[in-house]
């Protein structure tokens, strides 16, 4: 069996805007079937799938680059166009650059981390995901924490609802005397909402589908939990709606905002839909006073924060490439491991075999000459393979294993492939000691 290869398919706010991002992200309810659906395309070992409001990623382990295609299609008919293909190497240094959010809107906001965990967690529940990627997910993780307490990167605006918040204030100045409306009671909805409690508006509303999650946002925050059916009312009210539900839906029209303007006389009305599918109607950004910005326009405010943070990008780039090569010379020294092992144990055999052999024309030897035999052999075949040996170990195997392995015939059973991984499929619940790895491009 060949060794694995590992795949990302898929596209991100730098390949594509929010209309075809929405088109394609993948609803928490949608995921288990998606999974059941990845896992079951021929050719997949293990896969994964990330779905944010500014990413749809695959990760997948499969036989071969071919597996790409089918990736593609999953994808969607809007987003395959835009997608990126990525392998080996490239598909390993993204992954760790997205856990670490060298890749993300808001270089340095702490969320994706999360995203990515539970991806993984959702896949290994349903059976998508293995040993394979419970290692470099571990791998991936570390690498992230290191980033965060060894670089500054984190400083400043840390997450899209931060800068969402900062862009009311630019807008509209100082919040104070503001009644702002938090429209959905989610992750990104109580970081907004700790946000905005900093920020001094008079008054901080928050409705959602669950009144529970509703009034514990509005308690951590000194805020008013209030009733989503009464959306058009606040409306009204509100100087500053930020919207983030998992609605598939718009849930501000234009017909609603249209009404909540006259009733406001035309008070500008500022709208942050931080959600994918969005949750405000596109058109409604067409009306006089109201001003909507999206998660694209919440991409091009980011973009000064990462100017301003260059140096600790510089320095988190370089603490991936040392966790991806530590990852990469820890996988070398594994592959070694099991030639090596062979090596000796088919050397060893052969000695022993004609050890044997040759006892047996010398019956008139004692036992303490036939343990100096045996003891000859065993000199020869140690001083013998001493230098391969150290070779193996000192180049960490990499082609010379592979080299060994085919020169000795050391296939590991009866029509085994001698330079294939040796742990492609593990024990169910045992981590694989070598990964999809070659630094292939």
């Amino acid at each position: 069996m060949a060794s694995p290869v590992l795949l990302c398919v898929g596209l991100s706010h730098r390949e594509v805007p929010i209309a075809v991002r929405e088109q394609v992200a993948v609803s928490a309810d949608d995921l288990p079937e998606k999974l059941r659906r990845l896992k079951a395309i021929p050719g997949v070992r293990e896969a994964f799938l990330v779905s944010t409001c500014n990413r749809l990623e695959i990760f997948s382990v499969a036989d071969s680059r071919t597996v790409a295609d089918d990736l593609l299609r999953e994808v969607g008919p809007a987003g395959a166009p835009h997608a990126v293909v990525r392998s080996d190497d490239d598909a390993l240094t993204h992954l760790f650059r997205v856990a670490a959010s060298l890749d993300s809107m808001v270089v340095g906001e702490a969320q994706i981390l999360g995203q990515i965990k539970d991806a993984h967690e959702t896949a290994k529940l349903h059976g998508a995901a293995g040993a394979y990627f419970a290692r470099l997910m571990a791998k991936a993780q570390s690498a992230a924490k290191r980033v965060r307490t060894e670089t500054q990167i984190a400083r400043g605006a840390v997450s899209v609802a931060s800068v969402a918040v900062q862009l009311a204030r630019k807008v509209l100045g100082n919040l104070a005397g503001r009644t702002v409306l938090l429209v959905g009671a989610g992750e990104m909805a109580q970081l907004a909402a700790r946000e905005l409690h900093q920020s001094s508006a008079s008054e901080l509303l928050v409705a959602n589908r669950s009144s529970a999650r509703a009034e514990e946002i509005a308690r951590e925050v000194a805020g008013v939990a209030v009733n989503l059916a009464e959306l058009p009312a606040l409306l009204e009210r509100a100087d500053v709606v930020l919207c983030s539900t998992g609605a598939r839906e718009p849930v501000v029209t234009h017909e609603m905002m249209v009404r909540a303007l006259k009733a406001r006389r035309y008070r500008p009305a500022f709208l942050i839909d931080l959600a994918l599918p969005r949750n405000v109607e596109p058109s409604v950004n067409e009306l006089e006073n109201v001003y909507v910005y999206d998660m694209d326009d919440l991409e091009r405010v980011a973009a000064g924060n990462r100017e301003l943070r260059e140096q600790e990008v510089a320095r988190a780039e370089e603490i991936v490439r040392e966790e991806l090569a530590a990852l990469r010379k820890a996988d070398r020294e594994r592959s070694a491991v099991p030639v090596l092992a062979r090596l000796r144990e088919h050397a060893h055999g052969v000695a022993k075999s004609e050890v044997e052999r040759t006892l047996a024309q010398l019956a008139a030897l004692d036992e303490k000459q036939k343990k100096a035999v045996q003891a000859m052999a065993s000199a020869i075949v140690n001083k013998l393979l001493h230098g391969p040996t150290s070779r193996l170990r000192e180049e960490q195997g990499g082609p010379l294993a592979e080299a060994a392995a085919e020169l000795f015939g050391l296939a590991e059973g009866p029509g085994a492939d001698p330079v294939a991984n040796p742990v492609a499929n593990p024990p169910e619940g045992e981590a694989a000691d070598v990964l999809p790895i070659s630094g292939r491009k």
